[in-house]
């Protein structure tokens, strides 16, 4: 058994979260509900990212403040994820007093490990408001390739990492002004220092072959221009800085401070658990496994800056030093980046309405239902599209025709049949051969699901599916009439009931809330794929309450093949997935003011 921290990017609090982001949560939830089956001791843990300048900008625009607004936003997502079976150890924010705390903490042994130097540098400042405009939030033309749209960080055309000032014609993404520079001074992640160091970890890892190619391929890519990066800002809303309380107007970077949180969310995790100490055995055992779900935009910052910062942090870089009272932080095993989802055809933009948030669409539709279009379709390694006529056709094609079909007719043809599940007469080849096929899938499926390739592990599934459906076909239970058949008809049901129980199994991780409904509709009586909850709960240090996502996960089911509870009642059932309408698919276009193509 291992030790498996599960870290899903922290979702930023500006606004509701839409499908493209959850596109990159479900993958991560789907790996941990996967881990804990298989017998490992598993820490899932996230949060809302709350500090920055857009979130200022935000609650400007609505009069408020921005606690208020990171407030009500928390709570819409934390809501959100939960509808969405998002399986947290812990979801937090990364405004609670621990958070804070462990955030210095960290940046003064960094600091004092020689790895933070001061520097004068050329601060971008929007003309209308005099705040700081964040280095993503500035875009213009790519010195190095040309490509438009480059970031005030990066360019994601060629991947070089940039500053502000490189760009050509740069503007506020904010509200289109050219910015104006200013002289200011910030404390730098001296990343040259760690770059050797950065370097070996990289090859390291991508000897174990765990990691996509794309991602370690960037990772390295990035290294050849590596220089140091900003991790404070002048801005009032924020972490403040050690050393630097009499300057209120400088906070830490939203990047040093939000990718801390996969640390501060165990350690309060921990805290909550009532030992204080336990995280250590996910941070400091050199054996940990630990895994970052995101998109690719954050690979930079989850494959360069958060190791850079636990290197620096473990005295690592060329500068030396010592670990601080954190101990020798472990750095990630794995960087899971997806690609990018986009949305008939279009990128997902909020302010252009080129949107669908998770509300809307839980709100019209089974949870399961997006579940299985993101691990069947989703931009695992290569850009995908979200489209609702794909949605409406994997949903009734697969979910409904295929899988939905073989438990209702397995459960109704018992039910009508025998009231209960029968025990199983003299196998024939046609039996062992399903069964045994099914059985040896949790192997396969398993090894796809422990390397990340989710969508070969479901379409392993689905094929699994056909064959039990096929069998349907070829042994025709519902003609077997005559007395003189039962026993071959009651064997036939009872493999039915065995086959729909361990691909149920195999099917928990992706789809949890109708994983339990099939449990159900076969007589069982336990929860088999645990589903998260929210908790109001106070800070821990003295700050303001808040909702968390947390859950009880230890009685999940096993990874493996079980025997059906022969005798166990079962009754008529009801659909376990609802079919859709295909006019909720230019229902769901105009919402979004787009037009149908024509076929």
């Amino acid at each position: 058994m291992s030790t498996v921290l599960t870290s899903l990017a922290w979702p930023y609090a500006n606004g509701p979260r839409h499908i493209g982001h959850v596109a990159a949560f479900v993958p991560g939830d789907v790996f941990a509900r996967y881990m804990r089956m298989a017998g490992h001791d598993v820490v899932m843990v996230s949060g809302t990212d709350e500090h920055g300048t857009p979130i200022l900008v935000a609650a400007d625009a609505e009069g408020i403040t921005a606690r208020e607004l990171a407030d009500r936003n928390n709570r819409i997502i934390v809501e959100d994820l939960v509808a969405m079976g998002l399986s947290y150890d812990l979801f937090t924010r990364t405004t609670t007093r621990n958070h804070y705390a462990v955030v210095q903490q960290m940046f003064e042994t960094v600091r004092d490990n020689g790895y933070m130097i001061e520097q004068v540098t050329s601060g971008a400042i929007s003309p209308s408001t005099g705040r700081t405009l964040p280095d993503r939030y500035i875009e213009g033309t790519c010195p190095i390739c040309g490509a438009g749209g480059a970031r005030g960080d990066q360019c994601d055309n060629c991947g070089n990492q940039l500053d502000p000032t490189d760009l050509i014609d740069p503007v506020s993404r904010i509200n289109g002004e050219t910015p104006d520079f200013i002289e200011t001074t910030h404390w730098f992640l001296d990343l040259p220092a760690l770059a050797a160091e950065l370097g070996r970890w990289l090859d390291g890892r991508e000897a174990t072959g765990q990691w996509r190619p794309n991602v370690i391929r960037f990772s390295q890519n990035i290294l050849k221009d590596i220089r140091p990066r900003a991790m404070t800002r002048d801005i009032d809303w924020g972490i403040p800085v050690p050393g630097w309380e009499d300057q209120p107007t400088k906070r830490l970077y939203v990047w040093f401070d939000a990718v801390i949180g996969y640390l501060s969310a165990t350690i309060e995790w921990a805290r909550r658990q009532g030992d204080p100490e336990l995280w250590r055995k996910w941070w400091n055992d050199p054996e940990a496994l630990s895994y970052y779900f995101m998109g690719k935009d954050n690979i930079v910052f989850h494959a360069q800056i958060w190791p850079a910062e636990m290197l620096a942090q473990n005295g690592k870089g060329d500068k030396g030093g010592e670990p601080g009272a954190l101990g020798e932080l472990s750095l990630p095993t794995a960087v899971v980046s997806s690609e990018f989802l986009t949305m008939e055809g279009k990128k997902f933009s909020s302010s252009k309405g080129v949107v669908i948030y998770v509300r809307d669409v839980i709100e019209r539709y089974q949870p399961d239902a997006l579940r299985y279009f993101i691990s069947a379709a989703g931009p695992e390694s290569q850009d995908a599209d979200f489209t609702w006529s794909e949605f409406v056709a994997r949903t009734n094609n697969e979910l409904v025709a295929g899988w939905g079909n073989l438990v209702n007719r397995t459960a109704a043809m018992i039910a009508k049949s025998v009231g209960e599940i029968p025990a199983a007469g003299e196998l024939e080849e046609i039996d062992r051969a399903l069964l045994s096929e099914i059985e040896n899938g949790f192997e396969t499926v398993g090894a796809h699901l422990a390397a990340h390739r989710q969508r070969a592990a479901i379409a392993e599934i689905m094929k699994l599916v056909g064959e039990a459906n096929r069998y349907v076909s070829e042994t025709e239970p519902f003609k077997m009439k005559a007395e003189e058949q039962r026993p071959r008809l009651l064997t036939v049901l009872h493999v039915l009931a065995q086959a729909v129980t361990d691909l149920n199994t195999m099917l928990a991780p992706f789809l949890p809330f109708s994983a339990n409904e099939v449990e159900k509709a076969l007589g069982g009586t336990r929860e088999i794929a645990p589903l998260p909850r929210i908790e109001e709960v106070e800070d821990l240090d003295g700050g303001p309450g808040y909702p968390i996502i947390t859950g009880d996960y230890a009685d999940t089911l096993p990874w493996a093949h079980r025997p059906v509870g022969v005798g166990q009642s079962v009754q008529k059932p009801s659909p376990i997935f609802a079919k859709l309408d295909p006019t909720i698919i230019q229902d769901e276009l105009d919402r979004l003011g787009i037009t149908a193509d024509a076929d």
